[in-house]
């Protein structure tokens, strides 16, 4: 037989507080709900232990730190403000569910940098371009150095790619920043690294040759960017220090309203959404020998998500899970197809129109998805960038 430990008696206090809610869960149930959502939780329903682990989570959470580096996908004020024309997001209708003023992010509100923060508990780390007016609890938390149009390698844009944004990182943390907040502990830092497809992009308009461009010559580029990523992952863990790295795949590019729009919203490309198939294979092999044990790097994989809400939709129908209408089709359309959500007249007058509700499209303009969209997405990652960075 086991030994039976002893009764533990409840403090007087808290024995009848627990008294207290019983009494109301027999009368009044309603009541009692409320009650257990405010003091009765901790008298009744946390144990100590159970207090102690969530104390524990809630320290390692404000000790995460989270460092960005990418694309618009990520960017959450970065690129400056270079006239509506070359930055959009910092013009109207940028930025109108959130902060409710175009802010630089590439989207109505929230991008994906906001829901992979949250997930893992903690507020966006501040972007790089504005650190110099955060508070300095803000810069204790990680920095944003992804900017909107870079790529793995250059591609046109004249950002910085992911490459010279590490160099920023390194930089940074060798100077007196890194004093200032007197942080020598990187077991807790986090590497989020965004690719969205700018150097296929780049290639497909003959940036990254002389003699072919279009989907194909895209295709034929990936073997070099991966090569190229794969460098910058292994720099982050061997000499960043980064002890975790979340890495995105590529949503299916010919999904994206810039492809779909040549058919009028009717279907994908099935060559580029390949290529970003052949990207996300190669991608994975390299993971897979850069971590064998799967202890550093996690694939997030946002291709799968796209996915269940773009393959085979079609306009004027809603996606498979009623959550999206048109989701081919952008909130922000401009009226030409060569023209740019946020577009206008020399009097100043909308060339685009707007959705009546960004929260129902999936894509925001011809690339970028809406709030709403990322926030789909980020349910299906979440518990899985938690489980890892609990490891």
């Amino acid at each position: 037989m086991g030994h039976r430990l002893p009764r533990r008696s409840l403090p007087p206090m808290m024995a009848s507080a627990a008294l207290l809610c019983l009494a109301m869960a027999a009368l009044w149930p309603a009541a009692s709900a409320a009650a257990m959502d405010d003091g009765c939780s901790s008298s009744v329903r946390r144990s100590p232990a159970a207090s102690s682990s969530s104390s524990n989570k809630r320290k390692k959470q404000e000790e995460q730190k989270l460092w960005v580096f990418g694309d618009s996908y990520a960017d959450t004020g970065n690129l400056g403000d270079l006239g509506r024309e070359l930055t959009h997001a910092w013009y109207d209708p940028y930025g109108q569910t959130f902060p409710r003023r175009p802010a630089g992010r590439f989207s109505d509100g929230r991008v994906l940098t906001d829901f992979v923060a949250s997930a893992m508990g903690m507020p966006t780390p501040v972007a790089y371009k504005v650190r110099r007016g955060a508070r300095p609890g803000m810069l204790a938390r990680g920095m944003n150095f992804a900017v909107g149009g870079a790529g793995v390698l250059d591609t046109g844009n004249f950002q910085r790619n992911i490459s010279a944004q590490i160099d920023l990182f390194q930089a940074l943390q060798a100077g007196p920043q890194r004093r200032r907040d007197n942080d020598n502990n990187n077991n807790t830092w986090t590497a989020l690294v965004v690719v969205s497809g700018n150097d296929y992009s780049y290639a497909s308009s003959g940036g990254a040759s002389n003699d072919n461009n279009g989907t194909s010559a895209a295709i034929a580029y990936i073997p070099t960017v991966v090569r190229e990523l794969r460098e910058q992952l292994r720099r982050l863990r061997d000499e960043a220090g980064m002890k975790k790295v979340v890495v995105t795949n590529l949503h299916p590019m010919g999904c994206t309203p810039v492809f779909t729009r040549r058919i009028n919203y009717t279907g994908c490309d099935p060559l580029a959404n390949a290529g970003a198939a052949q990207h996300n294979a190669a991608l994975e092999s390299v993971l897979a020998a850069l971590d064998p044990a799967n202890r550093t790097f996690l694939l997030l994989d946002v291709h799968t998500p796209f996915a269940a809400f773009l393959l085979d939709a079609a306009d004027d129908r809603d996606d498979n899970n009623g959550r999206f209408e048109s989701p081919l089709r952008p909130c922000c359309e401009s009226f030409s197809k060569d023209g740019y959500c946020g577009q206008q007249d020399e009097d100043g007058k909308p060339q685009y129109t707007l959705c009546g509700d960004p929260g129902r499209r999936f894509y925001w303009d011809d690339v970028h998805p809406t709030q709403a969209a990322w926030a789909a997405v980020a349910d299906s990652f979440r518990t899985t960038v938690n489980n890892f960075l609990s490891t």
